[in-house]
């Protein structure tokens, strides 16, 4: 053993490297390991009041449209503070709460409900901000040899995440107090320069990724902007913009759902009797509509369950199978938003595949929706509006086929103007699925570097 190790040894503080360090830090000093409650001890930072912010239970009265914002775990996204969308209190009901505030480059940490989310409160925010018993702050003074901007990082690095969400025991209650926070370990270069640097670094994939992000929520908005222009309002028989050769048209059909669409029969497999491996039978999902189903559904682009082998589906008629141009309409959902939510089969490759679980199947009468119109038409505001008026329940919302079958269902007559707007919709939808894959892209290089600039647990 070496003098340094036996050094080490002795002072019983472990020493740790990255696996990628900026070259005029290659021969500085190893990093220390630390835990979170050695730094305060060393009065490097500071939780609020022992990370319990003192007894808080403002009443709904005690809110107001401005004033000090009021951050629960829940306005924290992103690595950012969502102030649109906070409570606020007054000063002088914040006095009464609790003295002492978070301040302007304090970091956040989640730790009740949503465990590690992180955030800094940036300079001209605001001046101070008041928290829940969801959030720590932690301040750090001058002297100590620690950046904010870089604890911020740490805290968002692979490594730390999957302690504190250990530490929290998952679930809807998750939780991790002050002195479990103060338990958890943290890797720190020896310089606040070194500190400093790959912060940076990773604050400019940030900011990149940020820049990405709002592009593709311009996109989104070009899209919707589409939908309400391309598609009749609820009550209206033309819509708000027609390409030129359509002009003279007319007004768009409209006719009752189930004279445009006939449903047929789904089965009612749980996810128990699906596996990924193998089958001859593929099986919709209406959780996969929800969470990742394109509506535009492509069998070559999506990742489907086959059912089990020994679960008998001879008894299915083969015109319950779905075919390209069907709607599978999920019939429930815990979000009012999700309620009736659909796709439209575009592409089946010759595979066979069955509509599933708390699924309508619904098939084209007579040819009159051109393939790839129907899943743009039931995103159009008309048809959306409609079902969530539709739509019972409390906690978990649905909807019924008799219901779906006295929508109002518009379109137009010449399937050439069908073509034409499910081709202008669906380039916008191009454009948003490659800035998707372009974040996604980048948040995985971010990942991929910070494992490499941040030591893994020993």
């Amino acid at each position: 053993m070496n003098k340094e190790n036996q050094k080490t040894a002795l002072s019983g503080v472990e020493r740790v490297v990255p696996e990628l360090r900026f070259p005029e830090f290659e021969n500085d000093t190893k990093w220390n390991r630390k835990t979170i409650a050695e730094l305060v001890k060393d009065n490097t930072l500071f939780p609020q009041k022992d990370g319990n912010h003192g007894n808080i239970h403002p009443k709904s009265s005690d809110f107001v449209n401005k004033g000090i914002p009021f951050i629960m775990a829940s306005d924290i996204r992103n690595g950012k503070i969502n102030y649109s969308k906070c409570k606020h209190i007054s000063k002088k009901q914040a006095d009464n709460l609790q003295k002492g505030f978070a301040k302007e480059e304090d970091v956040l940490l989640t730790h009740k409900g949503t465990v590690g989310e992180v955030a800094i409160i940036r300079k001209n925010e605001f001046p101070y901000l008041m928290l829940t018993p969801q959030v720590t702050y932690y301040r750090i003074k001058k002297k100590n040899k620690l950046s904010n901007e870089f604890l911020r990082s740490f805290f968002l690095c692979d490594d730390f995440q999957k302690k504190i969400l250990d530490a929290s025991g998952g679930g809807t209650r998750a939780y991790v107090g002050i002195t479990a926070q103060g338990n958890l370990s943290i890797n720190l270069p020896p310089t606040l320069l070194e500190q400093q640097k790959i912060a940076n670094c990773l604050s400019s994939l940030d900011n990149l990724i940020t820049a990405e992000i709002e592009k593709l929520d311009h996109f989104k908005d070009h899209k919707k902007g589409l939908l309400q222009q391309l598609f009749p309002a609820k009550g209206e028989t033309k819509p708000q913009f027609r390409f030129p050769e359509f002009k003279d048209d007319g007004d768009w059909e409209v006719e009752p759902f189930n004279d445009v669409y006939s449903f047929k029969i789904t089965n009612s497999f749980s996810r128990d009797k699906l596996n990924y491996e193998k089958g001859k039978v593929k099986n919709i999902h209406y959780g996969d509509i929800h969470t990742k189903f394109s509506s535009h559904f492509d069998i070559t682009k999506e990742n489907v369950p086959y059912i089990n082998l020994d679960i008998s589906i001879d008894r299915i008629n083969k015109d319950n199978y779905c075919k390209e141009g069907d709607l599978v309409i999920a019939d429930a959902s815990e979000d009012i938003d999700d309620i009736g939510k659909s796709i439209e089969i575009v592409n089946l490759n010759q595979e066979q595949i069955l509509a599933g679980l708390h699924t309508f199947l619904a098939r084209p009468i007579d040819d009159k929706i051109k393939l790839g119109f129907g899943g743009h038409l039931f995103k159009s505001n008309g048809i959306i509006t409609q079902i969530k008026k539709e739509a019972q329940g409390a906690k978990v919302l649905g909807i019924s086929k008799g219901r779906i079958a006295n929508l109002d269902v518009y379109y137009p007559k010449d399937l050439k103007e069908q073509q034409k707007i499910a081709n202008c919709l669906s380039s916008a939808d191009d454009l948003i699925q490659e800035q998707t894959t372009k974040i996604e892209t980048l948040k995985a290089h971010k990942k991929g570097l910070m494992q490499q600039l941040f030591p893994n647990s020993i």
